[in-house]
């Protein structure tokens, strides 16, 4: 009796081994597609900041030897840019995030086929080479919102490669985590990544897919940050000494930034209602003329200010002790990413949308009279407000301008900031910006309006 429980004991024992030698086999081969998508996101993201860095650096060039370029190239840079999405990649145009959003819905068995025209390789390449002759010719666009695109794409690809044999791997996981991934990459912002999953991409609980999420936006933050080196997006300013009533200028910060990013959204949401009306090309090319030499007329005649994503203006008011925006330059911060996105060009709104809000704090501390550091606050506390009043995601917005910002004694503020910002957004419009262009390419999609992508790759399933 003794030898057969020994015997029993022992099969037991190769049985779990070689269970737990299977199943540690699996959980590897599921987490491979993860850490090799997200290094290359990591990789992809770099260098397309150099790019984008590069382009912007070549505007500069061109406004220093003479603003009046601005008239010839602006025109030809805007038309390039949108003709590259129309003809090339009609689902690479604008921001990206909402057609990351859309694809995470279709990742169904029933339309999992669709999710291929809102990401994949060809809309990675003519994604960065649109926004970068758009940024050249002076747009105000972001990389953030495309980054986010491209690593959606990136992730989808790197699962779509998988041979057959490959433990089958939840295609809407994927893509969430590369959409975390991109974020994190882009601003370098991993708590920003998380959060934006969570709270704009998807409504899945956190249980289903953290492992893959968390890992994502490591080894893509760990790329970035190995060739870039650590860095701040924006730095560490000065929110020491606040007064205990600027709680107040807070709330009224909040109030102004929500109810303008949300009109603006709207405004651009209305115009590209419009312009889908536009059938022709003539007609097209006509209108993003006319933004493009608006734009120019804006910068030659008023301020140089108003082109690119407006970083140097967030640096500027945050870290010198000239707190001072002339009082119209939040209206050309608004109207500026109006004219850029509504051509159909690629480009994201993030950027410039922190550059608004960041705009209106500085503009509305000098009206309060108040010091230096609390200026710091309501700058910090508008590009929360003017974020959350585009995308209504204020626990992203604090999250990202806190790790942009590194300033931890400040989160009670900018989470108020953003929860009086997305509260006073509903007034105008109750559905958000993403949510809006969301429907839109769903719809797009199930129509057929945004053609099928011939792939090289093979077919999933």
């Amino acid at each position: 009796m003794k030898k057969l429980i020994k015997a029993v004991r022992n099969r037991l024992k190769r049985v779990y081994e070689r269970l737990h030698n299977e199943r540690f086999k699996n959980n590897l081969l599921l987490a491979i597609p993860f850490w090799i998508a997200s290094g290359i996101t990591g990789l992809v993201a770099v260098l397309y900041a150099k790019l984008f860095s590069l382009a912007e650096m070549g505007t500069e060039w061109m406004v220093h030897h003479g603003t009046w370029l601005l008239f010839i190239v602006m025109p030809v840079c805007f038309i390039t840019a949108w003709w590259l999405v129309y003809k090339f990649a009609p689902a690479a145009r604008g921001s990206g995030i909402p057609q990351v959003i859309a694809a995470v819905e279709l990742a169904t068995p029933k339309y999992i086929d669709k999710v291929k025209k809102l990401l994949s390789v060809r809309i990675i390449f003519f994604k960065i080479l649109s926004s970068i002759v758009m940024v050249f010719g002076g747009g105000v666009v972001g990389r953030e919102g495309p980054t986010i695109q491209i690593a959606g794409s990136v992730f989808r690809a790197v699962n779509q490669w998988l041979p057959a044999w490959w433990p089958k791997i939840s295609k809407r996981n994927m893509i969430m985590a590369g959409a975390a991934a991109g974020l994190a990459a882009a601003f370098n912002t991993p708590l920003g990544g998380v959060v934006f999953a969570m709270e704009e991409v998807t409504r899945t609980h956190i249980s289903y897919f953290k492992t893959a999420l968390f890992t994502a936006v490591i080894i893509a933050g760990l790329t970035a940050q190995g060739l870039l080196g650590p860095y701040l997006y924006l730095g560490y300013p000065d929110v020491s000494n606040l007064s205990t009533y600027i709680f107040f200028g807070v709330i009224a910060v909040g109030v102004v930034t929500g109810l303008l990013g949300s009109g603006m959204a709207r405004v651009i949401l209305s115009i590209m209602k419009w312009t889908r009306s536009l059938t022709s090309i003539p007609k097209r090319v006509l209108y993003i003329t006319g933004c493009a030499l608006a734009l120019a007329t804006m910068a030659f005649f008023v301020s140089v200010s108003v082109l690119g994503s407006g970083k140097e203006i967030m640096t500027h008011v945050l870290f010198t002790g000239d707190k001072h925006l002339p009082w119209y330059m939040p209206l050309m911060r608004i109207v500026g990413p109006v004219l850029s996105f509504t051509t159909g060009a690629a480009g994201g709104v993030f950027a410039p949308a922190l550059t608004a809000g960041a705009s209106i704090g500085a503009v509305m501390g000098e009206w309060f009279h108040v010091s230096p550091t609390n200026v710091n606050l309501l700058i910090l506390a508008g590009m929360v407000g003017f974020l959350t009043g585009v995308t209504r995601t204020p626990f992203t917005s604090a999250i990202l301008v806190l790790e942009m910002t590194d300033r931890h004694n400040v989160i009670f503020h900018l989470l108020l900031a953003g929860m009086v910002a997305s509260l006073v957004a509903y007034l105008i419009d109750r559905h958000s910006f993403y949510d809006h262009l969301k429907m839109q390419y769903i719809h797009d999609v199930h129509h057929e309006a945004i053609p099928v992508e011939e792939e090289t790759v093979v077919k999933e399933g």
